[in-house]
């Protein structure tokens, strides 16, 4: 198993940063998923065509980390059906995560695509308020809080969630294409074994009951594509 990289928890001092670790606790965590967003298409599973980033280029490296938080599921995904994949920062606990250094710009355009916007110069981020404070609330729907869990080799590390907390939604039971991702680009980033994961996976909120640690571990040795 690969070494779990520490956050430094502070701040960055540099708000212009070039690049960022994009810290995906979803189905982000799956290269091939986030391919979708870098480059464009579709994947087996989803039911959306993305548009891609401006610049295509996969992240120069891609490191597993703890979050402190949870992760929970709530809300219908248009593109999997069932919960989305969410992340409360101000709750004990910690989320398995996978932190990708991109540049800023392609942070952006994850985040729009995210939002179900089209990515462009228009939409990019001004980080100052998350690099400076820790969040930043940039309006009411999904995926529209940036939150700055700290630094990793002096670069920030920046994900986006919902701007409500873990309970003031309803959880919903994720999908299995969708769990199937997650777990697998969590298996991948080689910190966690399959058994560690189908645990975590199965005590978020929206799954606890209506998925087993057992099922997603078969989901996982099924593979990505469901055989």
């Amino acid at each position: 198993m690969k070494a779990l990289p520490s956050i430094d928890p502070t701040l960055p001092l540099d708000w212009h940063p070039e690049h960022v670790w994009y810290t995906s606790y979803g189905s982000n965590t799956h290269l091939d998923r986030l391919a979708a967003y870098l480059r464009g298409g579709c994947l087996p599973g989803a039911a959306r065509e993305y548009p891609g980033c401006r610049n295509p280029a996969m992240p120069a490296r891609s490191i597993p980390v703890e979050l402190t938080g949870a992760m929970y599921f709530a809300t219908e995904s248009s593109v999997w059906g069932g919960g989305r994949a969410f992340y409360d920062p101000e709750v004990d606990g910690r989320v398995l995560a996978r932190a990708h250094l991109v540049t800023t710009d392609q942070f952006a355009d994850i985040a729009a695509q995210e939002m179900y916007r089209t990515p462009g110069p228009d939409l990019d981020l001004d980080l100052t308020d998350v690099l400076s404070q820790g969040r930043a609330v940039l309006g009411e729907g999904r995926y529209e809080r940036l939150v700055c869990a700290g630094q990793v080799d002096g670069l920030p590390v920046l994900t986006f969630t919902a701007p409500w907390g873990i309970h003031d939604v309803r959880w919903v039971p994720p999908s299995a294409a969708y769990i199937r991702f997650l777990a697998a680009g969590l298996l991948s980033a080689g910190a966690w074994d399959e058994d560690a994961i189908a645990s975590y996976v199965a005590s978020c909120p929206g799954a606890i009951d209506h998925w087993s640690p057992e099922e997603i571990a078969a989901l996982l040795d099924a593979g990505p594509d469901g055989h």
